[in-house]
């Protein structure tokens, strides 16, 4: 349903664009986004975008990374600047997704793919 790219090792201060594509039964995407899990801690909200645009960033996301989606491909892409060690982790897309044949809408993930900052 869910495939990302997009990740790998990067310097201080680089930057990194990460993808993700939705498939299969879709009627609608109501929300596209982006978490982050290091190991040993929760999985925390980096950025979400509904379909109408708005958006909510962590503030450690503030200023430097952006999200932004392509609907007519179910496409969903995080441009991240002024990467920080501290960025490092397993960044996770997720849709809520409404389907066909399907009463209400369900989340989904993508499998994660790895951001590793450092020099």
């Amino acid at each position: 349903q869910l495939q990302a790219s997009g990740g790998g090792l990067v310097q201080p201060g680089g930057s990194l664009r990460l993808s993700c594509v939705a498939s299969g039964n879709i009627a609608g995407i109501d929300i596209m986004g982006w978490y982050r899990q290091t190991p040993g801690k929760e999985r925390e909200l980096v950025v979400i975008m509904s379909s109408g645009g708005g958006t909510n960033y962590a503030d450690s996301a503030k200023g430097r990374f952006t999200i932004s989606r392509d609907n007519t491909k179910n496409m969903v892409y995080l441009q991240m600047s002024t990467l920080k060690p501290d960025d490092t982790a397993v960044y996770y897309c997720h849709v809520l997704v409404r389907q066909y044949g399907v009463t209400g809408p369900r989340n989904y993930w993508g499998r994660g793919t790895q951001v590793t900052v450092s020099s």
